[in-house]
């Protein structure tokens, strides 16, 4: 991962988009994705020892939800092949709700179906995916204003314009700052 890391805590779609960085891919290697599957443990399941293939079934998801993205935020359609490929991978590890009885209560409890670990892990980021594009907040999605970042961001103050404060503010603000006391020459 970069010397920053990957900015997590937008939605999960925003977060898998935000893995291709103006300084390169996130997600090169298996590892890499199991570090990242480690920032987002809070939101996503275990799915075990990760191969190049299942890396390759997340990065596609990655691509398509990018590009259908893109378009949507802007308020155009997206490609019928973007939203066949992100269909087809939740259709390779459906989402199932199983019940069970906990002795008092019934309990709804969330699983992924049959599928290598790719194709469960690509099928949750592809209805994480699917979620955002149907939501009307889509529309509010934003890219950092910082003149070198890449990165998208669903602001919950209207007036939010980077990514993070910590990263791409702080820097903007500072290279301002520079600006404006730099000695005249």
């Amino acid at each position: 991962m970069s010397e920053l890391g990957p900015l997590t805590g937008e939605p999960l779609a925003l977060d898998l988009v935000n893995t291709r960085t103006a300084l390169g891919d996130l997600l090169s290697t298996p590892d890499e994705l199991q570090e990242w599957l480690r920032l987002q443990s809070d939101r996503l399941p275990q799915v075990g020892e990760l191969t190049e293939g299942d890396l390759e079934a997340v990065r596609r998801v990655r691509e398509h939800t990018a590009r259908a993205l893109d378009r949507v935020r802007h308020g155009a359609e997206p490609a019928a092949a973007d939203l066949a490929a992100l269909n087809q991978a939740q259709r390779a590890a459906p989402a199932i709700t199983e019940l069970t009885w906990s002795g008092t209560t019934v309990r709804a409890t969330r699983r992924r179906a049959d599928g290598s670990a790719g194709e469960r892990l690509a099928a949750w980021l592809a209805e994480a995916a699917a979620e955002l594009l149907a939501d009307p907040a889509v529309t509010n999605v934003r890219e950092c204003e910082a003149d070198d970042c890449v990165m998208l961001f669903l602001p919950a103050h209207p007036r939010r314009r980077w990514c993070s404060a910590a990263r791409c503010g702080n820097r903007v603000r500072v290279a301002r700052h520079y600006r404006r006391h730099k000695p005249s020459a």
